[in-house]
Order: structure tokens, then sequence, then C-alpha cells
């Protein structure tokens, strides 16, 4: 289940092995083994409660497997790694947030250490500007975060996540709250960290379609089970009746995907919650 070509000299970005998590007898997946390579976009989909955001919390330390390894370029996860960026799941500032929107970008870039700034002021003003301008966000940089929408907080937190030019990131939910343009300028701009500058990209997901032509592989998580493949193998009828043990139709039309029948959570006999990864934000870039 590794990407078919990998050259044996390439070392994976990330590399799982027997990877299993549970909660009790409550089992998200077992026995996952999935080599993420440098310059590839792997989307994570499933529904409600099927581990997604729990897997990027293993990648980035913060949670343990239950049983099986992990391995971030050929080491154990590390919070304090610098080649890491998290795009979270949308959540809203209080407006009262005393951060102007280019604060936020630019914490990405040095926000990490303590004593003066490593870029001199107009270096990082002019960095911070670019990163705004790529995702669609200058004309609201010296706005407070706190009255911005939740479309437009997304947008920096795709800049700050990008600003020290990872070479993982970690996208969960990202598009959420994105009205379409933005949706695929956010999307082609994570394509490109990927393609131009080697970053591997697992982005969790309940859509794929706005991000369809850029992905290389499917890991889909459903009931405990999973199943990697290309988009071509995994959003198959078949794949997916079998993953939900239920009729599901895969539908194909005017190049978008159509699924029927899926539900929406697992069942959880615990009331298990699965969490995002918007905690972690600043301790990962």
């Amino acid at each position: 289940m590794d990407r078919a070509g990998l050259p044996a000299s390439v070392s994976p970005a990330v590399s799982l092995r027997g990877a299993t998590m549970a909660f009790g007898d409550r089992v998200l997946w077992q026995d996952l083994d999935l080599d993420v390579a440098p310059g590839e976009f792997v989307a994570v989909l499933g529904p409600n409660g099927s581990g997604k955001s729990t897997l990027l919390k293993v990648i980035l330390g913060f949670k343990e497997l239950s049983a099986g390894t992990v391995r971030i370029d050929g080491r154990a996860p590390d919070l304090r790694a610098r080649n890491v960026g998290i795009i979270p799941q949308q959540k809203s500032f209080a407006e009262d947030t005393p951060l102007r929107a280019r604060d936020m970008v630019a914490l990405g870039i040095d926000g990490h250490r303590w004593g003066p700034r490593l870029l001199g002021r107009r270096r990082l003003a002019s960095r911070v500007d670019a990163l705004l301008e790529k995702v669609g966000a200058s004309s609201y940089a010296d706005q407070p975060v706190g009255i911005l929408s939740g479309g437009e907080q997304q947008r920096l937190r795709a800049a700050q996540a990008l600003a020290d030019d990872p070479k993982l990131l970690l996208c969960d939910e990202p598009l959420l709250s994105l009205d379409l343009h933005h949706q695929r300028a956010v999307s082609s701009l994570i394509h490109h960290q990927a393609c131009d500058h080697g970053a591997a990209v697992l982005f969790v997901t309940h859509e794929i379609n706005p991000v369809l032509q850029y992905v290389d592989r499917v890991v889909y998580l459903a009931g405990g089970r999973f199943h990697i493949g290309t988009v071509d193998e995994v959003m198959t009828s078949e794949v997916l009746s079998d993953l939900y043990d239920s009729p599901i139709e895969v539908i194909r039309t005017n190049g978008r995907i159509v699924v029927v029948g899926v539900p929406e959570t697992m069942e959880h006999p615990h009331g298990l919650q699965t969490e995002s990864i918007h905690e972690s934000e600043d301790n990962a870039r």
C-alpha cells in the first residue's frame, strides 16, 4: 500500500507501520501501513468519528498509537520540528483578540522564537505581504482577526502554515467556511507547496471534489477499517460499500464524484468523539 514507484533512495516524509488506534474496545483503525513521499498529496477521507483528525494528531506526536510505529523523516514525531505546517479546522477567534491579520501570519515565520526577530522589519513585512496576497487576504491585512469571518480567518491559517516553507503539511478540513473561489485558491496553494517545494501533504476532508485534480492517493477510513489507493481505486461503489458494510453508490458526472448513501458519522458505543488538531497549530510549524 506504499506509493508506487517511490525510489529506494528517497526516504518517506511520513511512515506508519502496523499503526493501530483504539480507545477501549473502539478501534478507529488498525494495522495501517502507509508511506507518504515528499511531494505527494494524500487526501484522508471518511465520516465523522472515523479517526481522520486523530491520525494527524498521531503524526504530530499529540497522541500515541495503541500499537505500531510512526516516523517523520525517519524520526519519531517531535513537537519542536520546524518542518511541519498545520492548517487546523476553522475555529473563530474572540472578537476582542488583539492581533492583526498580518501579525497572525508573521507568527508562522518566527513566532516559535524568543528574542529579536530573525528577519528585519522590511523583509518580514515583505514576506508577510506575499503570503497574504497568495491566499487572497491582502485587503484585510491590518484588521483585527476577531472581527473577520470564518473564511477570512481560515485563509490566514493557510498563509501561516506555509510561512516557514514546511516539508510536511497537515491540513484538517482546511476548506471549511471558504467560498468556491477561495477553496480553489487555497487548494492550489497547497498543491504548489507539494509540487514545487517537495512537501508531503496529508489533507483531511469530507469533500474530495475541490482537490480532486491534485490528489495522488486517498486514505479512506470507515468503521475501524481503511482502504488506500488512487482516486480511481478507492472511490468506487464496491470499495465504499465494503468499508461501510452498506450499499454505497459512487457516481461520476461532469468531472465530479458524487457519493450516495454514506452516513454522516460512525456509531460509537461509548460516545467517543475525535478532536481537531486546532490546539496544536502553534506548536509544530
